[in-house]
């Protein structure tokens, strides 16, 4: 009987992966301009268990599927935070509190937060992407026992551009936690606030460089550059995770719109062991 159960159970998962499940949008919230956060709750018997990193693909009927990080379960629903810069985004943010979607899912692997135990946890991220690792950020600090120091880093344009604002002081107030933030486009110096991108606050982090984890996501040049700090203080490769971005179609690795090296980021990733796809990172047209 318990086989039969795990059988249905892993059978659902698989299903779950190839057609869309229906979730009800309960509620939304807009975090900054053209930045929504959406609650959704599953309407499927099965439980939804994700990695932090993971993700999700998000239909809207009759519209499209969109790639979206799921940023966390608060209750019975799951959370993910969307930016309306195209047709099928568009279109989930103006869906209403009651209206329906579809999920694929989830996709991907996430991050090794296992391997930070014992050891300083970086995260290092610029823009919205920021949003694969709030999960996983959340969890180290509900989890502080387990890290030694945690260091968080996070870039925007302007001040106004980050968001959950609130929930940066709020780990700003963990013991021995620091939080950087910097903003590339500023015309004055905000309080906490340094004017310039964020791989310039490197030089402010306090870390073990030699007993640390790094968890890294935004775009592929400011990671490039972040890595090249990293090593020049002695921070080894194999410390590093990134979280790559991609054109995700498929979710699975069939249509091949995600690959890098022999890797498809959808499958393999989109959280990569450093060390792994050194070889292709940065390469134009991988």
């Amino acid at each position: 009987m318990k086989a039969q159960l795990c059988k249905q159970h892993n059978s659902d998962i698989m299903s779950r992966a190839m057609t869309p499940i229906t979730a009800t949008l309960e509620d939304k919230s807009e975090e900054t301009l053209g930045v929504v956060t959406m609650s959704l709750r599953i309407e499927s018997d099965t439980p939804f268990e994700f990695q932090f990193g993971q993700f999700n693909m998000l239909s809207v009927f009759g519209v499209g599927e969109v790639a979206i990080s799921i940023m966390g379960r608060q209750e019975n629903v799951l959370l993910h935070t969307i930016r309306s810069v195209g047709r099928v985004t568009h279109a989930l943010t103006n869906l209403i509190p009651g209206q329906q979607l579809g999920i694929r899912g989830p996709f991907g692997q996430g991050w090794p937060i296992e391997r930070a135990i014992g050891k300083d946890l970086i995260f290092i991220t610029a823009g919205l992407g920021c949003a694969p690792v709030v999960a996983a950020i959340k969890h180290a600090v509900q989890t502080r026992k387990n890290h030694n120091r945690i260091v968080i880093l996070q870039g925007v344009k302007h001040h106004r551009d980050l968001l959950w604002l609130p929930q940066y002081e709020i780990w700003r107030d963990q013991h021995q936690c620091q939080v950087l933030l910097a903003a590339s486009e500023e015309h004055k110096r905000k309080q906490h606030w340094k004017l310039g991108l964020v791989t310039g606050l490197l030089e402010q982090a306090r870390f073990d460089a030699y007993n640390c984890i790094v968890m890294m996501c935004g775009p592929e040049i400011m990671m490039k550059a972040a890595l090249e700090q990293l090593e020049s203080i002695g921070v080894p490769d194999d410390a590093c995770y990134l979280s790559m971005e991609r054109n995700f179609q498929c979710g699975q690795g069939f249509c091949g719109h995600c690959q890098i090296g022999p890797y498809f980021v959808c499958k393999d990733g989109p959280v990569f062991h450093f060390p792994s796809i050194k070889p292709w990172f940065g390469l134009w047209g991988l």
